[in-house]
């Protein structure tokens, strides 16, 4: 292993900057299908702002949203290969980005509500490690989601009854509609909606950031199962004419990605988490020989 701790420790700070001045291509691409699709002229007025918005803060090195989000990363490594100081390097890189004005200093204490200035506190940013056995490289992605679409999401300890396994999953297929109407034009729309389904609550909750914070929005699911679910759900969220910002027409919902893990056989826990359509995101691979690659 030849890392280059300066080089990893530079790819990393450039990366979270390029997450919060950009959204991901595949994201783009979707609302300029949604835009090219819609018949509401509403919609169709707000879509096209949405773009010009990237466009802009492209060309002025600003960030796409005023919100900085919350931050997730995930940190996948293979054997011996673990850098040690990674934590220490995102966190100044998320209080470098806030200093240097592309994110709004918005993390708080729970309960004092004290704001350190920085984005950064007890457990932020949050730092979710896979350690995959044989893995020639380490992948960073981190994620900023928009805590305003947070007002949307849902979490229900459902049964194999409630699931509705022997009715072709209407119990959850329902949950996730009422959910959608629920969350009207909180999730700055058009959104992505992660589904995690599996395990006790909290492994439900981060199959459900995971899915739609790493995942390509355009990419389809090797599970035919859940490829056929994530299809209809989205079809039948976007037959409910919400709309891009929730004021009605064709396009409420850009992708649903569906994660699951084995559970119990008395619970199936399912976690439905709203992502705004400024999916901020950034990847990089460190190769064992010392290459970075861009990924996200």
């Amino acid at each position: 292993m030849k890392q280059n701790e300066a080089l990893i420790r530079q790819s990393i700070h450039d990366a979270v900057i390029r997450a919060v001045t950009e959204i991901s291509a595949d994201v783009k691409g979707l609302v300029e299908d949604a835009l090219a699709r819609e018949t509401n002229e509403t919609a169709k007025s707000m879509l096209s702002s949405m773009l010009d918005n990237l466009s802009i803060a492209k060309e002025a090195d600003k960030a796409i949203c005023q919100s900085p989000g919350y931050p997730t990363t995930w940190l996948s490594y293979g054997d011996g290969n673990f850098p040690p100081y990674v934590s220490e390097v995102i966190g100044e890189a998320v209080a470098e980005a806030t200093q240097k004005g592309y994110l709004r200093p918005s993390i708080v204490d729970p309960l004092t509500r004290e704001n350190p200035g920085n984005n950064t506190g007890k457990g932020v940013p949050n730092i979710e490690y896979q350690y995959r056995p044989g893995q020639k490289y380490v992948d960073f992605i981190i994620s900023f989601k928009g805590c305003g679409a947070e007002l949307g999401n849902a979490m229900k300890i459902m049964t194999t009854a409630t699931l509705g396994l022997d009715k072709d999953f209407q119990g959850l297929k329902r949950l996730v509609m009422e959910t959608a109407v629920n969350a009207g034009g909180k999730p700055c729309p058009p959104f992505g909606i992660g589904i995690g389904i599996g395990g006790q609550m909290d492994i439900a909750g981060k199959l459900s950031r995971e899915a739609i914070s790493t995942r390509r929005w355009t990419d389809v699911n090797p599970d035919p199962l859940l490829v056929r679910l994530e299809k209809e759900l989205k079809d039948n969220i976007n037959s409910l004419g919400l709309g891009a910002a929730g004021t009605g027409g064709d396009t409420v919902c850009l992708a649903v990605k569906i994660a699951t893990a084995a559970t119990h056989t008395a619970i199936a826990p399912v976690c439905i988490n709203f992502h705004c359509w400024v999916a901020r995101r950034a990847g990089i691979r460190i190769h064992d020989d010392g290459r970075v690659e861009t990924l996200l």
